[in-house]
């Protein structure tokens, strides 16, 4: 018996990296999920990893496949319907939302940025979030409950050099997730966590060749990794985290700590 037996999920940016682990740690504790992401290859590899996509040959639960996925744009608003809707005639219901979806494509100052890379940023770290809890919220959630979970930063916990869009970006999804914390209480939980670098493809530029320099200043001596933040984030979904909600939950290895980010 898993925790989250009978419990359905969507985790959007699940091909790889955190958002991946995030979908295995749930599937491994008993749920069927539905991942996002732009790639349909990479998807499919990912969700074979999970389990059965719909009469394979992966571990199957006893209602269904354990992992489907949907191919789109995270921020494209046909996609967040149709991936909400098939997870609903897929499992029928809808338990956890994961927003994970994340873009960081400028490095530099902020008073350099192209604007329009600062609003497509914008677009999918935030408003997207804001889109997927709409479509969650009102195919299934604000009838039957549920809970949230967006995954932010550091970066929006602390001003981030050369980082700064992404970090503000983050600090407004802080931000969301403390607003639709008030507004879809008491039957959605809606939380957050903020991790520091973890070791992954998307964060690879931040690390990569000198990973003994970036995590020195960490007390716990290493980055993080994907299963660091998926245990979070099951807490976070989970019965054990019932009185929370609104809530940032750091995940940095104890970075902030000495002022870092």
């Amino acid at each position: 018996m898993g925790r989250f037996d009978g419990k359905v999920a969507i985790v959007t940016g699940a091909s790889r990296g955190i958002g991946l682990g995030i979908a295995q740690r749930l599937v491994d504790d008993g749920a069927q999920v539905l991942i996002t992401a732009r790639k349909p290859d990479a998807l499919a590899e990912a969700a074979a990893t999970l389990g059965d996509i719909g009469g394979g040959a992966g571990p199957r639960a006893a209602d269904g496949p354990r992992a489907v996925f949907v191919a789109g744009s995270g921020d494209d608003a046909g996609h967040q319907e149709e991936a909400v809707r098939t997870a609903i005639e897929t499992f029928g219901r809808l338990d956890f939302l994961v927003n994970n979806t994340g873009i960081n494509p400028v490095y530099g100052r902020m008073i350099d940025i192209d604007l329009e890379a600062a609003a497509k940023i914008f677009a999918v770290n935030v408003l997207s979030a804001v889109a997927w809890a709409q479509q969650a919220h009102g195919q299934w959630m604000g009838e039957h409950g549920g809970a949230i979970v967006n995954v932010a930063s550091v970066a929006g916990l602390k001003p981030a050099p050369m980082i700064g869009m992404y970090g503000a970006s983050k600090a407004a999804l802080i931000h969301v997730t403390e607003e639709l914390a008030v507004e879809l209480g008491p039957d959605i939980r809606v939380n957050a966590v903020a991790p520091a670098v973890v070791k992954t493809k998307f964060a690879k530029a931040l690390y990569e060749g000198r990973e003994d320099e970036v995590s020195a200043p960490y007390p716990l001596k290493r980055l993080g990794l994907p299963e660091d933040i998926a245990g979070v984030v099951g807490f976070l979904l989970s019965e054990d985290a019932a009185w929370l909600t609104g809530q940032t939950i750091t995940a940095d290895g104890g970075l902030l700590l000495g002022g870092g980010v």
